[in-house]
């Protein structure tokens, strides 16, 4: 009797311990639930940071053909673009292709190029980032809603000093990492502050 109590109990306590242990899901689901996190943290990525590849040599000595660059594309959306930054657009000359190049002036903002060099609101402006003085002169008013962009290789670049503004819906983003190639990785965080502002 004593023995049989004994083999009901073991018998019941097995039962419990596999009453509780979890379902294991098939493999396939395993493999399809893997897949599917890997395509939506894949679109959400590319959703905010896009990649560009540097194409001439406009961004000279900063930037040269064939560079890649990491591209934040959420900046522009919710903050206002910052002079100095360098940022990616699609052309508003050349419909399809999208350029790389430095914010000089903002809305409202005064750009003159005499003598070689750079004046935002009459400040002159000191660039570290110049491949070479200016062989050309001018003065801009940027319009409300443009931006005023310039490549940093002057003399070689079409940008705002030919064809004028960019409209901020043309705007994709601020180029804020180069990770190729390997010897030339680098954080991207160059300013202008006028004497008037506060760096931020």
């Amino acid at each position: 009797m004593a023995k049989n109590n004994v083999k009901n109990r073991k018998s019941y306590t097995k039962e419990i311990h596999e009453a509780e242990k979890p379902k294991q899901k098939p493999k396939w689901r395993e493999i399809v639930e893997d897949v599917l996190l890997a395509v939506v943290l894949y679109f959400a990525i590319d959703f905010c940071i896009g990649r560009f590849r540097v194409e001439n040599i406009s961004m000279e000595t900063t930037f040269h053909e064939g560079q890649l660059v990491m591209v934040n594309k959420l900046n522009y959306k919710f903050s206002e673009p910052r002079r100095g930054d360098v940022v990616i657009f699609h052309s508003p000359v050349d419909p399809g292709k999208d350029y790389i190049k430095r914010m000089i002036g903002l809305p409202g903002d005064h750009i003159e190029v005499t003598d070689g060099e750079l004046y935002i609101n009459g400040e002159k402006i000191d660039e570290p980032w110049l491949h070479e003085p200016m062989q050309y002169s001018g003065s801009w008013d940027v319009a409300e809603g443009e931006y005023f962009v310039l490549g940093d290789n002057r003399n070689h670049s079409s940008d705002s000093h030919v064809w004028g503004g960019v409209p901020k819906k043309n705007l994709i983003g601020n180029a804020f990492f180069r990770y190729w190639p390997l010897n030339r990785i680098s954080i991207i965080r160059d300013t202008i502050t006028l004497s008037n502002e506060t760096a931020k």
